[in-house]
């Protein structure tokens, strides 16, 4: 993968966490309701009248890459305004533009996809789905379940409690979380929702020691109303290049869904490379060995550690036209990185706000390194290997 999609990649995912749950409505005061313990505004919001759409103009902040580390730039790193559309089915469309290019990001409720019309490119995986029986989803929480999970929450979790305020002309409830331990570089989130209607109005993420969001997404203006399915009919070009995150693996019986390949040996078995894996990286326990799929090419993703502070490791086979250094050359486009040497192999490294990617190529396989943990830990996992 070229360094902007690297790029688009790790930027955009944060973006589509933020995107696909909440927007922010940007602008002044409003209305401030009343305080109440945050397990009844979370009922109260759970028990509104539901909203038949949204429509949204949106500018989203990105602040996760210092402009320093780059050259170059690209909508979803650097930041945009757009449009954003939440219809019924959990659908979403977020449209981004900037000067730099358009990006799109597009869901229905069980897939993702990015697309960065600057390079051609689709990313793609799964979502996690709801396991319970549509009668028991449709059912609100009631108040003592909220207050119950509320409860197993803060056992790992700073959570504030439910902060008035008025946003865009609304009343609204802020709450803050932030991880009590295994947070990496993570300092906090913030979410603010519609106290009459359940809407999330903000989303920001905080890193570690930062008082300003290195991410936000926010609205310039909102408003309520069906949305025409025409609306989330967007497909990519047919050439375009895809990256598919969704594990793969042979058919069930009866053509059931494919089982996902997962354990170091059956994914070494699967890859047309030697799979690196070791029991242990920068003193982290392995975790998790999965067969992704990069276009059509196999690759394999490992990970290390638990919660926030872990690492994971990307493996595909090399693209043999592809420079050992992925940077552009002078006259050519693109994002470039400063460069950093794993054993001997020359890589690139991009030291973010939230974390650290370390991307290199060594006998024919690109590994690519990606933590929310400080530039030092990124480059000793990316030397383990």
């Amino acid at each position: 993968m070229s360094n902007r999609r690297l790029l688009a990649l790790i930027a955009g995912t944060v973006g589509v966490v933020g995107g696909g749950t909440a927007i922010a409505t940007a602008g002044g005061d409003g209305p401030i309701p009343p305080a109440k313990p945050l397990a009844v505004a979370i009922h109260d919001a759970a028990t509104a009248p539901a909203v038949d759409g949204i429509t949204a103009k949106i500018r989203f902040t990105n602040h996760l890459v210092d402009s320093s580390s780059i050259q170059g730039s690209d909508p979803i790193i650097s930041g945009a305004t757009g449009r954003l559309w939440l219809g019924s089915g959990h659908r979403l469309r977020l449209e981004l533009q900037s000067d730099s290019g358009d990006a799109q990001v597009v869901s229905d409720g069980r897939t993702v996809t990015v697309y960065d019309a600057t390079m051609n490119t689709v990313y793609r995986a799964d979502l996690p789905q709801d396991k319970t029986t549509n009668d028991t989803a449709d059912t609100p929480p009631t108040l003592a379940s909220i207050q119950s999970d509320l409860t197993k929450l803060a056992e790992h979790w700073n959570i504030s409690g439910a902060q008035p305020t008025g946003i865009a002309g609304q009343p609204a409830y802020t709450v803050r979380i932030s991880p009590k331990h295994d947070g990496g570089l993570l300092g906090a989130a913030e979410l603010a929702a519609d106290a009459n209607t359940g809407v999330p109005l903000r989303a920001a993420v905080y890193a570690a020691g930062d008082s300003s969001p290195v991410l936000e997404l926010e609205a310039t203006s909102i408003s309520y109303g069906k949305v025409d399915s025409s609306v989330f009919d967007v497909t990519p070009p047919a050439n375009a290049k895809v990256t598919d995150f969704t594990p793969k693996g042979p058919a069930g019986p009866g053509g059931a869904e494919p089982k996902p390949v997962t354990g170091a040996d059956a994914v070494a078995k699967a890859v047309p490379f030697t799979l690196a894996a070791p029991d242990r990286l920068v003193g982290l326990p392995r975790h998790e060995v999965r067969l992704v799929h990069a276009g059509d090419h196999p690759a394999a993703l490992v990970t290390y550690g638990a919660g926030l502070g872990g690492i994971a490791v990307l493996q595909q086979a090399a693209d043999p036209s592809a420079s050992s250094d992925a940077n552009p050359k002078e006259g050519e486009s693109g994002l470039s990185l400063p460069t950093v040497s794993i054993n001997g192999a020359t890589g690139q490294e991009l030291d973010t706000a939230l974390g650290t990617m370390v991307r290199f190529t060594r006998a024919g396989v690109t590994y690519t390194v990606i933590g929310s943990v400080p530039a030092a830990a990124a480059e000793a996992a990316a030397r383990g290997l």
